[in-house]
């Protein structure tokens, strides 16, 4: 009989991965970082633990979006949870002013709805432009 190898904590090997948006489709690159962050790329994928890898995202502000409709009609909503906060802001509002909020809300509607999926959108980082302090964990 086989058995299935269930990788543990200590034999996960977190790397760091470095994803320039410049000129990528964002549907396209949010797919790859969610599986990224998940781990679902490496062949210890366990389900019930974090085996991904810490992902960091430049040039968010010049990702390319297909469909101009969706960029005009899309909308997020925000609920306060009193009567009447109700709140939306179109798609391309919030890709001007805030792009880590767009990318965080795009991943995080891919990963799991648990605790778990909590700790894997911690790592994800993300920067509008081509600066980042992350430097010295790539270089590992």
């Amino acid at each position: 009989m086989k058995f299935t190898k269930i990788a543990t904590t200590e034999q996960i090997d977190q790397k760091w991965i470095l994803i320039d948006a410049e000129g990528k489709t964002f549907g396209r690159m949010i797919t790859e970082v969610a599986t990224a962050l998940r781990g679902k790329n490496k062949v210890c994928w366990t389900p019930n633990i974090d085996c991904g890898d810490y992902v960091v995202i430049i040039n968010a502000s010049k990702a390319r979006f297909n469909g101009l409709s969706k960029l005009n009609n899309k909308e997020y909503f925000s609920h306060s949870g009193y009567f009447g906060s109700t709140k939306s802001v179109k798609m391309t509002e919030l890709l001007e002013k805030n792009p880590e909020k767009l990318y965080r809300l795009a991943t995080r509607g891919m990963l799991p709805k648990t605790k778990l999926g909590a700790k894997m959108i911690k790592k994800l980082k993300i920067y509008a432009g081509a600066e980042h302090p992350h430097t010295a964990q790539l270089a590992k």
